[in-house]
C-alpha cells in the first residue's frame, strides 16, 4: 500500500506560503536587475505576481501577524525596483 505524503500544517499555512512567495519573488527580481532582459523580467513579474496572490490568501484567512505586513512591504519595494529595471529595459 503506498504512502500518501503528509506535508505539515506549516507548510500549508497561508503565511507561510506567502513568506516563501515573496522569498522566490525577491530571488526573480534579483536576477532581472543583475541580468535586464526579458525572460527575465517576466519571470519576476510572475513570481511578484504568485506573491501578490498569496498575500491576498494570506488575508482571506485573516493572517494579520507582523510577518505578513513586513513581506508585503518587501514585497511593494520588490515591484518598485522590478518597474525602475523594466524601464531600463524598455528604453533600450
Amino acid at each position: 500500500m503506498a504512502k500518501h505524503s503528509h506535508q505539515s500544517w506549516k507548510q500549508d499555512h497561508p503565511s507561510t506560503l506567502f513568506s516563501n512567495s515573496v522569498e522566490k519573488a525577491d530571488r526573480s527580481v534579483k536576477q532581472a536587475m543583475s541580468h535586464p532582459e526579458e525572460i527575465a523580467m517576466e519571470h519576476a513579474f510572475n513570481s511578484l505576481a504568485r506573491a501578490e496572490n498569496a498575500h491576498q490568501n494570506a488575508l482571506d484567512h485573516g493572517e494579520h501577524l507582523d510577518m505578513v505586513e513586513q513581506n508585503k512591504a518587501h514585497l511593494d519595494t520588490l515591484r518598485q525596483q522590478l518597474n525602475e529595471v523594466e524601464e531600463i529595459v524598455e528604453d533600450r
